[in-house]
């Protein structure tokens, strides 16, 4: 896993500093569907997507572009502008 690369040193390697916006944004994700009371599964299919596809993003296996960032904001009924800028601001 990218989380657990390091050096002969132990000392982290760039790619693990980088993974941190990006566990962050996992988590908001997460809260976010929480939030909207959905299940992964429940999300899953308003996304027309397996449930393995809400895991691995949530799970941190893959990244979320901003076109599915969009489709999941609208999949959970929130303001995608909205909470972009809530993103944004808690990862600055």
């Amino acid at each position: 896993m990218i989380g657990s690369v390091s050096r002969a040193d132990g000392s982290p390697c760039a790619q693990t500093r980088q993974i941190g916006p990006f566990r962050r944004t996992n988590r908001f994700l997460i809260r976010a569907r929480k939030a909207a009371g959905l299940t992964q599964h429940q999300l899953a299919k308003r996304l027309r997507r397996p449930q393995s596809f809400v895991a691995k993003y949530e799970g941190g296996e893959r990244r979320v572009d901003v076109v599915e960032f969009i489709e999941i904001c609208k999949a959970i009924e929130a303001d995608p502008n909205k909470l972009f800028r809530v993103l944004v601001q808690r990862t600055a």
